[in-house]
């Protein structure tokens, strides 16, 4: 993202492509440097929640993901409008995700498309094998757990792939591992994962 006061970028990718975790890690990462960010979650917020977007202006950073959930809702259309104005103008840095690119979203808000083609737009690509491990390692070492190669491979060969069901799987092992005192093995990952799909 960014640094310049009042830069903007729309980000679009599908499901598992990451998006959320980036918005997330760019908030904890502006927290670190002393800044003021805030993650908000369009689909996850009750259709009465338009308040959310007030005084987001009064920050350094702010993300809004799952723009596609308030496509065509016009009172939502309408309030992120004035509140992409209010962080522009006080120079405030604004990042929208949305799981489909802008020209595919269905916008009833004209001026609402018109401003959230002014930024940056990037895409994000599904990951590989290769990069999908390479994020369970680096989640594994956050948590502080020595999760085995073997164990990553069968996450990967007999689990959902998402990169939020393959996170999830990780901290549900790290839980099960310290309430039941066990090594972190194929067979715990095992138990875990079928635990996770009762």
């Amino acid at each position: 993202m960014p640094d310049e006061p009042g830069s903007f970028v729309f980000l679009y990718g599908g499901d598992g492509s990451g998006k959320t975790h980036l918005l997330n890690a760019l908030c904890i990462e502006s927290r670190e440097r002393q800044q003021r960010a805030f993650y908000l979650s369009l689909k996850r917020l009750p259709k009465d929640a338009i308040a959310s977007l007030q005084g987001l202006e009064k920050l350094d950073l702010v993300c809004i993901d799952d723009l596609h959930a308030i496509a065509g809702d016009q009172a939502w259309e309408e309030a992120l409008f004035h509140c992409f104005n209010r962080i522009r103008e006080s120079n405030g840095r604004l990042l929208v995700s949305s799981r489909e690119r802008l020209s595919a979203l269905k916008l009833g808000l004209p001026d609402l498309a018109s401003r959230l083609a002014w930024g940056l737009r990037l895409q994000l690509a599904p990951l590989d094998d290769h990069d999908k491990l390479a994020v369970i390692n680096l989640h594994s070492d956050a948590l502080g757990l020595n999760l085995p190669n073997e164990v990553q491979q069968y996450l990967l060969k007999h689990h959902d792939r998402s990169m939020t069901a393959l996170i999830h799987s990780v901290e549900s092992l790290q839980k099960a591992a310290i309430t039941h005192k066990r090594r972190i093995t194929i067979p715990l990952a095992r138990e875990v994962l079928k635990t996770n799909k009762e």
